[in-house]
């Protein structure tokens, strides 16, 4: 059974007989806990000798009628999840602990890739991911923290935070886990009812369809945004309100076109965000263009 934390000075006291000696990794939660996140603790232990799973509902990436109140808190679960992937420590800490000062006057900004997909949509989510991962890496100082792939955006924010502020921690991106009709996992699928779940099936249907289509002969701008068109008639049909559906380089800019219109790169990926009732569902699929 995994050791539970809730403090700052406890936790770091843990580690210290660990640092320099062994590999510490860190997997980034807010708990209620789901298939995906205990691979994330699998791949973990795949790369590092002590794993560390943080349990915190970060008060400070939600937006002003978020679910924040109502986010599930299931500490006793996740713990026993957590125990049968043999994670090693969990820090759970209060919002108290975390923010002496709610909300924080500092603030570490992700950038203009920050400033779309989900950053448009949520203004001052990513603000709010930043200085909450900023915080938990000065705390538990890893060799490595796993995040998730379906979270992508947030992946490449992660990724130019280490670059950017010189943290010395390696970032592993996991693999996306669904479920068996392809729905990506996420805590807030349980937002779904019997039928909406039936459904959701069909966004991670939609995006592979689009990305065999646009894999398949040579793809001009008129063409991709044609397809995309399509792609959100389909998803709006089936239910769901789009809030963004884009094609991006996997460094999350925009596609590039050469002369006669034809698109440059060979490799991108498509980028969704829907909501179906009160879940807002994330997904994203690689495309590599076929010569």
């Amino acid at each position: 059974m995994p050791i539970i934390y809730h403090h700052i000075s406890a936790m770091r006291t843990a580690l210290q007989t660990h640092r320099g000696q062994q590999r510490i990794a860190l997997v980034p939660t807010m708990g209620n806990l789901h298939k995906g996140h205990l691979e994330l603790v699998t791949l973990a232990k795949q790369h590092a000798d002590i794993v560390i799973v943080s349990i915190f509902v970060n008060p400070t990436q939600f937006g002003e009628g978020e679910d924040f109140d109502s986010y599930p808190r299931t500490l006793d679960s996740d713990v026993a999840k957590l125990t049968s992937v043999d994670a090693d420590y969990i820090f759970a800490p209060s919002t108290d602990e975390m923010y002496p000062v709610l909300p924080p006057p500092t603030c570490v900004l992700a950038g203009a890739i920050a400033n779309q997909l989900c950053g448009q949509s949520r203004p001052g989510h990513f603000d709010g991911v930043g200085i909450v991962v900023s915080k938990l890496f000065n705390i538990i100082q890893p060799d490595l923290a796993v995040f998730g792939q379906k979270d992508y955006q947030q992946l490449a924010i992660i990724k130019q935070l280490v670059r950017d502020l010189s943290y010395p921690i390696e970032i592993i991106g996991a693999p996306i886990i669904r479920a068996d009709d392809g729905l990506a996992l996420s805590s807030r699928n349980q937002y779904l009812t019997s039928a909406e779940r039936h459904i959701a099936s069909v966004l991670h249907q939609a995006l592979q369809r689009l990305a065999q289509q646009l894999a398949t002969g040579k793809l001009s701008q008129q063409r991709m945004q044609a397809l995309l068109a399509e792609t959100r008639m389909y998803l709006t049909d089936a239910g769901f309100t789009i809030d963004y559906l884009e094609i991006k380089t996997d460094q999350l800019v925009s596609i590039t076109t050469a002369e006669g219109s034809e698109i440059v790169e060979k490799r991108f990926i498509i980028l969704v965000a829907a909501w179906l009732g009160r879940a807002r569902l994330l997904d994203n699929e690689f495309v590599t263009i076929n010569e």
